[in-house]
């Protein structure tokens, strides 16, 4: 069995490609740091696609998530990236999380809802409060779907509120936001390989 991990960033900017987003950047350290611990990885831009609204794993004509939806099941860890914005994370995170409610219905050959023994690592990045109440959101929607949460996986950068620096902007890695992401990389790749070694029990 191939013991490679890889892991799959969701970035729920706003902003299409190519354009620049403190949310891709901070999404991408946790992508570097765990490629560190021999993980590979791919991205994802949801707004770049045609995501229609829905709550089945296929809209039908034009809708791109199904092909998205593959590279999901393909990942044993998704870093599920957002920006802050009123508050709350981003219309593009909403939709992503609506889709990924049908996997509420898909089982694998042991009965098993079919996320399940895959990891979640939350990313949130604003210039607002809102980064604990985000991650709370994200957390409860993607473990009710079948994700495994490590301890202390989520990673946020808060800049001053009102204020015009963008975490893109900075120009180093704040210390706590580094070590918020060691930890969250290395307790992910622990929980994943774990659940490969020993997955969850069929109901």
């Amino acid at each position: 069995m191939d013991d490679r991990l890889t892991a799959l960033m969701i970035n729920c900017t706003l902003k299409p490609s190519p354009a620049t987003s403190s949310t891709e950047k901070l999404g991408g350290q946790v992508l570097d740091a765990l490629a560190e611990l021999g993980v590979d990885d791919d991205r994802i831009r949801p707004v770049d696609h045609r995501i229609l609204p829905g709550v089945v794993t296929d809209m039908g004509d034009g809708d791109a998530w199904p092909a998205l939806r593959e590279r999901v099941l393909a990942a044993d860890i998704v870093v599920f990236a957002s920006p802050t914005w009123m508050g709350q994370h981003s219309s593009v995170a909403q939709r992503v999380l609506e889709r990924l409610d049908a996997e509420l219905s898909e089982t694998d050959e042991q009965g098993r809802p079919i996320l399940f023994d895959k990891v979640a690592i939350a990313a949130v990045v604003g210039n607002e409060d809102g980064a604990h109440h985000i991650a709370a959101i994200l957390f409860q929607a993607l473990n009710d779907v079948g994700f495994s949460l490590p301890a202390q996986g989520s990673v946020y950068w808060n800049g001053e509120a009102m204020q015009t620096t963008d975490y893109k902007d900075l120009p180093e890695t704040p210390e706590k936001v580094a070590s918020s992401i060691a930890t969250a990389t290395r307790n992910a790749v622990h929980l994943a390989r774990s659940l490969r070694i020993s997955a969850y029990p069929a109901g």
